[in-house]
């Protein structure tokens, strides 16, 4: 069994229907889950809008709940656009975050080299030109399976825990975990979170050495070891949609 600090992730059933919003018509889903509990609406990036049907619910109470609710839905799609989101290519002049901050993806002095930069970092690439995302990313990842594993290393002995062995992976929807055999798995991607959040996620795996669940004991431990994680989560909340 391993404890896993988890993005949330959406089993789709794609209805075909629409809702008049404001001015436009927005692709509506309608997803049944017995575990729900109400019914939840949700806008997404993509300009669409879903909700949930629990348990005992009707689709047709699923779309006058919807109707009811276009005001707040518009609100929820404004405040969506006004928030950068990540482009699919990465090219000269992109911005992407790097430690915590946005940086600029550049070219070298010289075109011809293939060389390319952005924050502290110089990287030799195929074709400035191209798509650079792939090529950044397979750096990225080299860069934090160095930088990684020697943070979590320095937590555990100041914490006096013992680790087996740590992982820096390509997960999809989770930020780190911690199995019962002492491993900690980390994402790549917590290289482009700034320090502090690196570090709480850290301690976050590390906690679950002591307590492999998110009881309210479990969350003291965290609370002790770094007192200021709520601002972690914060900023992961925010920014998720743009590293993930």
């Amino acid at each position: 069994m391993q404890f896993e600090f988890k993005l949330k992730t959406i089993d789709q059933a794609r209805s075909g229907q629409v809702l008049a919003v404001g001015a436009r018509q927005v692709p509506i889903d309608f997803v049944r889950n017995p575990r729900a509990r109400r019914y939840v609406l949700r806008a997404r990036p993509d300009g669409s809008a879903r909700v949930t049907i629990p348990r005992g619910g009707s689709s047709a109470e699923a779309r006058q709940f919807a109707e009811r609710s276009t005001g707040w839905l518009e609100r929820q799609f404004q405040r969506l656009m006004a928030k950068p989101i990540r482009p699919k290519e990465w090219l000269i002049g992109t911005d992407i975050f790097f430690c915590g901050e946005l940086v600029k993806v550049e070219a070298g002095v010289n075109r011809e080299t293939g060389l390319i930069r952005f924050g502290s970092e110089v990287l030799k690439v195929h074709d400035p030109a191209a798509d650079l995302r792939s090529a950044i990313e397979r750096h990225l990842w080299r860069l934090a399976g160095k930088e990684l594993p020697p943070k979590v290393l320095e937590h555990a002995a100041a914490h006096q825990l013992q680790v087996r062995r740590v992982a820096v992976r390509n997960q999809k929807s989770r930020w780190g975990s911690c199995s019962r055999r002492g491993t900690i798995s980390l994402n790549w991607r917590l290289i482009q979170a700034p320090a502090f959040v690196c570090d709480y996620i850290i301690l976050h795996e590390l906690m679950h050495l002591r307590q492999m669940n998110h009881s309210a004991r479990f969350w003291r431990e965290v609370e002790c070891a770094f007192p200021d994680y709520q601002a972690a989560e914060r900023w992961l909340k925010q920014h998720s949609a743009l590293l993930m």
